[in-house]
């Protein structure tokens, strides 16, 4: 689990970009779940920016949860996956970890 503030890019109901200031509650080199205020639907396409590092990323809205009256909880996927958006190492596809 990852929170942090990072920036939505996306077209509002009206196809009006709008930029909304999201948290994430949990990442991974493939996407994540945020908890936003903006109304998505599964499919919609995204435009992250990460404030940390200015990096950009494309993605695309996987599945939307209504989780409270003040935010929905949206689980994204990248176009193509980006281990480096985040500010954490993931390890590799081979690593497991010492038995006790």
């Amino acid at each position: 689990m990852l929170q942090m503030k990072i920036t939505v890019i996306a077209e509002d109901v009206q196809h009006k970009p709008r930029r909304e200031e999201a948290m994430t509650l949990v990442v991974n080199a493939h996407g994540g779940l945020l908890k936003m205020k903006m109304d998505v639907h599964v499919g919609q396409p995204m435009r992250l920016v990460n404030p940390k590092n200015d990096v950009e990323q494309n993605c695309r809205v996987v599945r939307v949860d209504d989780t409270s009256p003040d935010f929905f909880s949206v689980a994204f996927e990248f176009d193509q996956p980006n281990p480096k958006f985040w500010p954490v190492v993931f390890p590799p596809s081979d690593w497991a970890a010492p038995s006790a």
